[in-house]
């Protein structure tokens, strides 16, 4: 898969691809990652590529045309773009499903803005806009790099256990189950003992449980879309019912 970066910092960009899993994937001819600066579609001596907002007001706004050269750029690049994804804090949510989406693309541009982010045209211009939060960040960039990491964890051969992001928060459809390691004891605190019996069903059973707990108590919105049977179901409703403060790592 290639994952391509349109920014105007590719400094922020280049030191992560280099690190950890994702150096590791790219080292291995898993993932294919370019990092593009904005300013080679400037058009102008300068590598200007910003300019006053019409109307006023206060900031600079990053002209469509710069962008739209980029987007072309990806849109005829081989291989084309599956899709290019503009991050800013209008758009959609960013989601577990979504990444799944992206993970299955042979590329992926992801536009990042800066300053007061780009012509309102550009928007016309891409495939799909994504948002990290409802917040405001400096610049896209790290909204881009969030959607890539959660992309590129999912591509086969990238995570040492194949089955590993299957387990994951979201993935199922609920929050995933509290996790433990040594010491058994700690601070007071000890590891439930059905992580210590050797039952495997039962250790399942536990995990499924402590997932449906700790989304009531966390997310209950993800309990509508949630894979959840019918005594499932009845567990959540039960403990919604329950006053506040619902002990998801009992």
């Amino acid at each position: 898969m290639r994952i391509t970066f349109e920014t105007l910092f590719p400094d922020l960009v280049l030191p992560w691809t280099r690190e950890a899993l994702v150096g590791r994937a790219v080292a291995a001819g898993l993932l294919d990652l370019r990092v593009h600066d904005l300013r080679r579609f400037a058009g102008n001596r300068t590598n200007r590529v910003d300019d006053a907002p019409y109307g006023g007001g206060a900031g600079m706004v990053i002209r469509a045309d710069v962008a739209a050269r980029a987007i072309d750029e990806a849109r005829a690049a081989e291989p084309p773009a599956d899709e290019v994804v503009l991050l800013s804090p209008a758009g959609e949510p960013l989601t577990q499903r979504l990444v799944e989406r992206f993970a299955t693309y042979r590329h992926l541009t992801l536009l990042c803005g800066r300053y007061e982010g780009f012509d309102a045209r550009v928007e016309r211009l891409v495939d799909r806009e994504v948002s990290l939060a409802d917040v405001v960040l400096m610049g896209g960039e790290l909204a881009a790099l969030s959607v890539a990491e959660a992309t590129v964890r999912l591509l086969p051969g990238v995570l040492g256990d194949a089955e590993s992001h299957r387990q994951d928060s979201f993935s199922s459809g609920l929050l995933d189950y509290p996790e433990y390691t040594r010491p058994a004891l700690y601070r007071g605190l000890r590891v439930p003992d059905v992580l210590r019996s050797g039952d495997h069903a039962r250790v399942a059973a536990w995990r499924r449980e402590q997932a449906l707990r700790r989304t009531v108590r966390r997310r209950p919105d993800l309990l509508g879309a949630a894979p959840l049977d019918e005594a499932e179901r009845r567990e959540a409703a039960a403990l919604l019912a329950e006053p506040d403060g619902v002990d998801a790592d009992a």
